[in-house]
């Protein structure tokens, strides 16, 4: 049971400054509190057997005998020059340890922090080491086309922190970096303005692989300077021969299975990069504006059913937003269930066929009344036959498709199978023509006509369309269209789609499969399984070849008559062994007869090599990306723990590398997926240059741009404190408030490494069952927030680590601990067994708390180890475990104990507000039971100004009783409580009442330890006379 309520510190007693208390000792000496003056004579107190909890330790208990002027040995205390003459006889905190660290010493501490404790190294060792469980998060390679950023930050120390969190609690971390090295956008930063012309690929590939290499050392130096735990001489690379082969034993496999396939369909395809694209490599526009059109197709036969009305010269009615379509078109589609109507225009009598619920949406986009001359249900639209409006001769069919919406347009959908995915289906079920009028430029081909041939379809091409609309009466009305559209990822330029001859993997025999697997799968956060279901929903089928140079060549051979494709497990086999051993440029070095030689031709039941040429098309980025799980996860069987990365990779990664291992191991590669945010600037805005809002890492560390050096743990703290599942903000708010928590936290630890200077916990420490209650109750709440930070890093969520972190130092210790054992630590004896059981805990705690930040903030952990006692000469904290809390700190009765004095503290605060409690006398009134046999725990005796109860309450004195004398003094404040009694996990429940009676203390100021303990003000308390006594 844990007390829920404020715990106050009293004015005056400055509790939770702990770092700004060091450089004004002389106001902490002790904890203020103070002697009583006499009380009426007490009634006999209740003796009862067996209590709870052993009897309390004390403080020294003697009087002030020999403590004043001119008694025993003890000086004069003169109440100029108190302060001077006994401070040297105080314990007060002493370390090197800075309590500041800024600018270049910041930055230089943490180099050296990262060279002496071995961070290079770290990863390996941890490798050799044996362990009972590994933990594996699988890298997702970042792209190797240009300089680390903010989004890399979050994404690498994100992983770090788990990462160093699972070593340290005794797990073999697998994780080795990797980078995606191939793909366009490498390739057209590598070649710049030159293009690909004259260019052969051998060329353009060693452009290419220059330029990723010195992307890949620039951010493989960022990523060490944040403190990123790895192997770095042991990465992995896309572009590795080792790798590729891999690669293409995954392909292999999938085309055993029938699931690779080549074919001649649409796909979307960027004439910007002359290439096609995968659903992953596109970018939606929300803003793109297209020419929406309204057109007609005369109806040459009509329906059946329309025909019997004795219905004439009817119009179907289409709406497209790419009228570049129209040349292509080869059927119009309706809705099966819906409902249709011809109606009649009232401003020209023109008839018009679309779908009854749009009726009225369309008269008021025509600006005239549609009168309804005729319904019909979707079904009785079959049969009827259109005329192409600028193709002559040419007739389209009216088909039924599922497709067809009623959200826009008239219900009557223009389709033009060469040019959509929808409108494909609609022609590989009714058999119609796919014929392509558009090139790799985006240009129309010449079977689109003289007047079309040449001209870009989505400009100078569209408007001639409309023109030629126009010229043939078909267009009814032109509208400007905003809405979503796909724009090429790299180039920024929208695509079309279009057929081509390319190789597919049939996702749609996957879905299943990969659902399945996907719901054994733990998402963080839970919404993001939603949407990686939606997005296998929504990929029937993924285009997985490229026609570029930079890429893992498609291992295939067509036949030069026929263009068949020669591709099976030999081909691939050798391809890939010719890879692993010489790298994917010997598929242009090497001669076809390597490449294809006697022995698998022969495998292959193939004719000459002669016969056969290489392919030129390269693997997709994604599949080179999805197939890592196949290259650096160790056995075949294995899967990852975990894979982080952005919400990007919805689509991306965390897809191909789903559908790949379900195809070859009909199961997911990862355990669990984290899904974290993007980083956007502290207005919430998209980081761009244009916008100068763009925020550096290394500027971040290092300083410039009117930024100070924060250096790499700064940063760090920034990443976990965030929130990583919504858009994470950074700018200089965000940092310089992660440098004031650093700097707070760096204050705390310095109180506690000040407090334990000289302690050594092999040989002084005291065994929790002799400490001090209070102390005891502090290794409790210490083992508490072990097992809460704990709980957080195993969840991924280091901003719930920082949390329960701020609340355990600002609650639990500054407010709260530090204020009530500072008098204990700095006045008693040395090595008395009170001063002795509160510095146990204090290095306790400061070992606690130094290992649950480690994997946060390594280089501080790092540096407090180096200066907290009790380790060997080059012991670094990263090689000595997880927080070593123990199970025999939670002792029953404790806390309710300690948790019931904190409530009658917190009543008797609250009866003098704002004024300083050690000035008073405290008079507690229980009745036997329960909550007096554990406030007796704390306080033997009836009355005491040493008690553990004393020093809890931080009065001068306490009286312990059954019941108020009657007798009190006039200036006396009452006050009553309850404390409800839970032990036994709730077998044993008491729900008790108190009550307080408060005075002024009559005591005087000791001029030493400052409590209200002594019998006049010249005079030190009877402990403070006999510490200084046996110093002299």
């Amino acid at each position: 049971m844990r007390l829920v309520g404020l715990r106050m510190t009293p004015l005056g007693f400055r509790s939770g400054l702990v770092a700004a208390e060091l450089p004004r000792l002389s106001m902490l000496l002790c904890r203020v509190s103070a002697v009583s003056h006499a009380l009426a004579r007490w009634g006999r107190r209740s003796q009862r057997g067996g209590g709870l909890l052993h009897p309390a330790l004390s403080f020294s208990s003697s009087r002030c005998r020999g403590a004043c002027s001119g008694e025993g040995s003890a000086q004069p205390a003169e109440t100029v020059s108190a302060q001077g003459l006994y401070r040297d006889t105080v314990l007060l905190p002493r370390t090197e340890f800075p309590m500041k660290l800024t600018g270049q010493k910041l930055l230089e501490r943490e180099l050296k922090i990262q060279q002496d404790c071995g961070f290079a190294h770290l990863y390996s060792w941890q490798r050799e080491r044996k362990a009972k469980k590994e933990f594996c998060l699988h890298d997702g390679p970042p792209y190797a086309n240009g300089d680390p950023h903010v989004g890399h930050a979050l994404n690498k120390i994100l992983k770090d922190i788990r990462n160093r969190f699972e070593m340290l609690r005794g797990r073999q971390v697998h994780y080795i970096p990797g980078w995606d090295c191939h793909g366009l956008p490498i390739e057209l930063k590598a070649l710049g303005e030159l293009g690909t012309s004259g260019l052969s690929p051998l060329q353009i590939r060693r452009k290419a692989r220059e330029f990723a290499e010195g992307a890949i050392a620039r951010q493989k130096a960022a990523f060490q300077r944040w403190g990123v735990m790895a192997d770095w001489d042991q990465c992995y690379y896309t572009y590795d021969g080792a790798y590729e082969a891999a690669q293409l034993k995954v392909f292999q496999e999938m085309h055993s299975k029938g699931l690779i396939y080549q074919d001649y369909k649409p796909v979307f395809w960027s004439p910007s990069s002359k290439t096609a694209l995968a659903e992953a490599e596109l970018e939606y526009n929300p803003e793109h504006v297209s020419r929406a059109i309204y057109a007609t197709f005369p109806l040459i036969s009509l329906p059946p059913e329309m025909e019997s009305e004795g219905l004439e010269s009817i119009s179907v009615l289409v709406w497209t937003t790419q009228p570049w379509t129209i040349p292509a078109n080869q059927a119009v589609c309706y809705m099966p269930n819906a409902q249709y109507s011809v109606v009649k225009r009232a401003d020209n009598s023109q008839l018009l066929l679309l779908a009854t619920e749009r009726t009225a949406s369309v008269a008021a986009l025509l600006g005239t009344e549609l009168e309804s001359v005729g319904t019909f249900k979707g079904p009785q639209l079959e049969g009827g036959i259109c005329k192409h409006p600028t193709i002559p001769g040419k007739e389209v069919p009216l088909l039924p498709a599922n497709h067809v919406t009623m959200a826009k347009g008239t219900g009557l959908v223009h389709t033009a199978p060469a040019h959509g995915m929808d409108d494909y289906s609609v022609a590989s079920q009714f058999k119609l023509s796919v014929e392509c009028m558009v090139d790799e430029d985006g240009k129309f081909t010449e079977a689109a006509g003289p007047e079309l041939q040449n001209l870009s379809v989505m400009s100078e091409g569209t408007d001639k369309v409309i023109s030629l609309l126009k010229e043939c009466g078909a267009l009814i009305k032109e509208e400007q269209c905003v809405h979503s559209y796909p724009y090429d990822w790299r180039t920024k330029q929208p695509v079309v789609i279009r057929p081509s001859m390319q190789w597919f993997i049939n996702t749609a025999s996957l879905q299943d499969k990969a659902k399945e697997a996907l719901q054994k799968v733990r998402v963080l956060p839970d919404s993001a399984k939603g949407s990686l279901l939606t997005m296998l929903d929504r990929r029937t089928y993924w285009c997985i070849s490229r026609q570029r140079s930079w890429g893992v060549p498609i291992p295939v051979f067509y036949h030069r008559d026929t263009g068949k494709a020669l591709i099976n497990k030999h081909t691939v086999s050798h391809i890939a062994k010719l890879f692993k051993e010489k790298g994917s440029d010997c598929w242009w070095e090497l001669p076809i007869e390597t490449l294809l030689p006697p022995e698998v031709l022969k495998k292959s039941k193939a004719g000459p090599v002669t016969d056969y040429d290489r392919g030129e098309d390269v693997l997709d980025i994604w599949f080179d990306s999805g197939a890592s799980w196949a290259a650096v996860l160790e056995e075949s069987d294995s899967r990852a723990d975990a894979y982080v990365e952005g919400k990007d990779q919805i689509g991306g990664w965390f897809q191909s590398s789903l559908l790949t291992s379900v195809a070859v191991r009909n199961k997911a590669p990862y355990n669990s997926v984290v899904v974290h945010g993007f980083v956007v600037s502290e207005k919430g805005e998209k980081m761009s240059k244009s916008l100068g809002n763009v925020v550096d890492p290394d500027v971040v560390i290092n300083g410039g741009k009117d930024l100070p050096a924060y250096g790499a743990d700064v940063l760090r703290w920034w990443v976990a404190e965030s929130n990583i599942f919504s858009e994470v903000q950074i700018g200089p708010n965000a940092l310089n408030s992660a440098k004031e928590s650093v700097s707070k936290l760096r204050n705390t630890l310095k109180f506690l490494l000040g407090n334990v200077h000289g302690f050594d916990p092999l040989t002084q420490a005291v065994d929790s069952k002799e400490m001090h209650y209070i102390d005891q109750y502090m290794l409790h709440l210490l083992r508490e927030y072990s097992m809460k930070v704990t709980d957080a890093y195993s969840a991924f969520d280091a901003g719930r680590v920082i949390r329960v972190l701020q609340a355990f130092i600002s609650r639990d210790l500054s407010s709260f601990y530090f204020s009530i054992i500072k008098d204990r630590l700095y006045c008693d004896p040395e090595d008395s067994l009170g001063r002795r059981s509160c510095q146990t805990v204090l290095e306790e705690v400061l070992d606690g708390v130094t290992r649950s930040i480690a994997p946060i903030l390594p280089h501080l952990a790092e540096e407090v180890y180096l200066h907290a006692p009790g380790h060997d000469e080059g012991e670094t904290l990263f090689r000595s475990g997880w927080i070593k809390s123990s199970s025999v700190w939670r002792r029953p009765g404790l806390e309710e104990a300690v948790e019931g004095a904190c409530a009658i503290r917190d009543s008797f605060l609250s009866s003098i507000p704002g004024k300083n409690a050690a000035r008073y006398d405290l008079t507690i009134a229980i009745e036997p039971g329960l909550l007096f046999e554990l406030m007796e725990s704390l306080q033997e005796e009836p009355t005491s100004t040493t008690s553990q109860l004393a020093e809890l309450m931080m009065s001068a004195r306490v009286n312990l009783t059954s019941e108020l004398p009657r007798d009190l003094p006039p200036d006396t404040t009452l006050n009553h409580g309850t404390f409800l009694i839970n032990l036994e996990g709730g077998v044993i429940r008491e729900d008790s009442a108190y009550s307080i009676a408060v005075v002024p203390t009559s005591a005087a100021r000791c001029p030493r330890c400052r409590r209200y303990s002594a019998e006049s003000a010249d005079c030190l308390c009877p402990r403070c006379n006999s510490v200084v006594s046996q110093a002299h």
